[in-house]
């Protein structure tokens, strides 16, 4: 299964590894404004209230508020707060050099070589609170009907949190130009002919399967479920040619 190209943002760069409270802190903010809890130019809580919310100390916080700046979904004003810069209803065209060169086909085969190995990493790494932030994005995938978009930001996000689960930051650099490709505008243009409601469960089922192997460190059950989705998703480019 694919993701669409859904926002206008700079190619995010190498991520550091960051520890997992800070992990859990960048996954919550990042479902919360991938789902438009916080929305495009919104500025966000203050660090101290951030803080109390999740539980954290401060210094987690900004230190969060560092990395989702990085990848290009906040900006930070120095005496003004931090502010949703992750526009949802963007332009879909892909900004990183590369990603824009990237075909359809090409886009594929790299899938195939990292993302079962990405989750393979991913189940020997991520920590318990990282799994149970992975189950907080599938709750939002699963409460979406109809909305093709809503669905595919969602789907999105799931896959970027499996590759941060890796804790390896040359993956999650591969990955996030993978990202960036899949925003290209061919699949936006897929998924509106091909993401029906009917789809839409299907592709829910089968994320709950995989979140449940990920949940159980199934290794073979999840690796599995990455080589049939990649085997549907060439069988809808199949269809567009």
């Amino acid at each position: 299964m694919s993701v669409s190209p859904v926002r206008n943002s700079p190619p995010a760069p190498a991520e550091t590894v960051v520890g997992a409270t800070v992990q859990y802190v960048i996954d919550t903010l990042t479902m919360r404004i991938v789902s438009q809890e916080y929305g495009a130019d919104e500025r966000l809580p203050s660090e101290r209230q951030l803080a109390q919310d999740l539980g954290v100390a401060r210094n987690t916080v900004r230190e969060a508020l560092d990395q989702l700046e990085l990848r290009g979904m906040i900006r930070r004003r120095a005496g003004s707060g931090s502010f949703v810069t992750y526009d949802a209803n963007g332009a879909s065209e892909s900004v990183a050099p590369v990603a824009a060169e990237t075909g359809p086909l090409q886009l594929q085969v790299v899938r195939g070589i990292l993302e079962p190995e990405m989750v393979r990493l991913a189940i020997v790494s991520m920590p318990p609170r990282q799994i149970e932030a992975l189950g907080q994005t599938l709750s939002q995938m699963e409460a979406v009907q109809t909305d093709a978009g809503a669905f595919v930001r969602l789907e999105e996000e799931f896959h970027r949190q499996i590759a941060a689960g890796t804790g390896n930051p040359l993956l999650i650099a591969c990955y996030n130009l993978v990202i960036d490709a899949r925003r290209q505008s061919f699949r936006a243009a897929m998924y509106r002919r091909h993401l029906t409601p009917n789809r839409i469960a299907a592709y829910q089922r089968g994320y709950n399967a995989l979140f449940n192997a990920i949940a159980a460190r199934d290794i073979e059950e999840a690796t599995e479920f990455m080589k049939l989705s990649l085997i549907e998703d060439q069988k809808l480019l199949m269809q567009e040619d």
